[in-house]
């Protein structure tokens, strides 16, 4: 059964095990060297090591992609145009505007948008396949005018390669690992390169990540996911349903619930059991549960805020709106009993792809703004130059660098 703990000894659940990334790195470092220095070669060994591959190009045909969404039952395509539209609109309302502005007479600043050239979306197919992780991606890298827009994914399933299909999307490539990391940070003759990488992943897939950023823009390093519940009050069924929601996803998951009530608390650790009885995926979600997950009794909802922001977790769902002025560190919030995370995974617009581990005190989700750069614009008259010209020369010549001092001056004769 999932244990109740007191707020005083939750220490060591919220100081989240370091991920095993060291002993990762060691492993990948090899992978992306052959791949640096024998590109598509490299790539296929890998590829038909780890992933049993057997064509002679990782490159998905288009034809293939056209027959997956051929076979896409009615149901499932009118999900995935449900959560593409919700998706597309909640991306165009995150996009930055261009803008400029007379800050002074003659001093005129501003910014342009633009897109990155090419992006690569990761999509894991692991336990689960994510045709979800697929619209997360893509949809605010096309929203962002993305151009170029890849797709990686071992052993893609007919789900996920039909969704890629209904986007638009025909650079679809079946390679996963370390290895697809590497060909989109270097480019091969048949994988392009990529300006920044972004989605999900399993411990070799982080610690690539890990190991090219800066050689390649990434989104974050992700780890296990995790879920914390605020509760006062409500339905014990529907927490229950949320933590193993979070469990089901790997023995490595965390799923919290942090709750005044002792009654509360007692409910919901009997209906977690008696769902767990009923769960097709309970093997994964038990051990979660077991090694992981707690209910946490805490003196106030304050408290419990608190605790939140010292975890800064993945997903965060609390009762009501009043609380959202004191949140300042989740990667998600879900507000009130009928925003369960499951909506936020697959169709209510914002996205999935979200900070773990504490990442989420440094930002947000993965949105439109990870494929854009801002470009920050000026142009100044002659007169606003020769008014700024004192403070430009005088910090100039502080830092010694007097030539940065003379670029202004030689522009009205001194």
């Amino acid at each position: 059964m999932i244990r109740i703990i007191e707020s005083k000894n939750i220490g060591r659940l919220i100081s989240r095990k370091a991920a095993r990334l060291t002993e990762a790195e060691a492993t990948v470092r090899p992978i992306l060297e052959a791949v640096r220095k024998r590109g598509d070669k490299a790539l296929l060994e890998y590829a038909r090591q780890f992933d049993g591959f057997a064509r002679k190009s990782v490159l998905v045909p288009e034809a293939q992609l056209s027959a997956a969404a051929e076979r896409l039952t009615p149901d499932f395509r009118g999900a995935v145009e449900t959560a593409a539209a919700n998706i597309r609109t909640y991306a165009k309302r995150q996009m930055p505007h261009e803008w400029y502005f007379e800050a002074r007479a003659g001093l005129r600043v501003g910014q342009i948008v633009r897109p990155l050239d090419t992006v690569a979306a990761y999509v894991p197919a692991g336990r689960y396949p994510l045709p979800s992780t697929v619209m997360m991606t893509v949809i605010p890298a096309q929203v962002a005018g993305v151009p170029n827009i890849c797709v990686a994914s071992p052993k893609p399933v007919t789900e996920v390669l039909g969704t890629a299909a209904m986007l638009g999307v025909s650079h679809v490539f079946e390679m996963g690992g370390a290895q697809a990391i590497a060909a989109f940070a270097f480019g091969t003759r048949t994988v392009p390169r990529a300006d920044r990488i972004v989605g999900p992943g399993n411990i070799y897939v982080a610690a690539a990540k890990k190991l090219l950023a800066g050689e390649v823009g990434i989104d974050f390093v992700a780890g296990p996911t995790e879920i914390l519940i605020i509760a006062a009050e409500g339905d014990p069924r529907h927490f229950a349903a949320d933590l193993l929601a979070q469990a089901e996803h790997d023995v490595d998951a965390s799923a919290l619930l942090l709750t005044v009530s002792k009654r509360l608390a007692a409910a919901v650790a009997k209906e977690v059991e008696k769902q767990l009885a009923a769960l097709p995926t309970a093997a994964v979600a038990r051990k979660a549960i077991d090694r992981n997950s707690a209910i946490v009794l805490v003196r106030s909802l304050d408290e419990a805020v608190e605790i939140s922001n010292r975890f800064a977790p993945e997903h965060l769902n609390i009762p009501d709106a009043t609380l959202l002025p004191k949140i300042r560190h989740a990667g998600s919030v879900f507000v009130g009993p009928f925003s369960p995370e499951a909506a936020g995974d697959y169709a209510s617009g914002p996205n999935h792809v979200l900070p773990t581990g504490g990442a989420a005190r440094q930002r947000g989700g993965l949105s439109v703004a990870d494929y854009l750069k801002v470009i920050s614009v000026q142009q100044l008259s002659a007169s606003a130059l020769q008014r700024l010209a004192p403070a430009v020369t005088t910090l100039a010549r502080a830092e010694g660098l007097e030539a940065h001092a003379r670029s202004v001056e030689v522009r009205f004769g001194r």
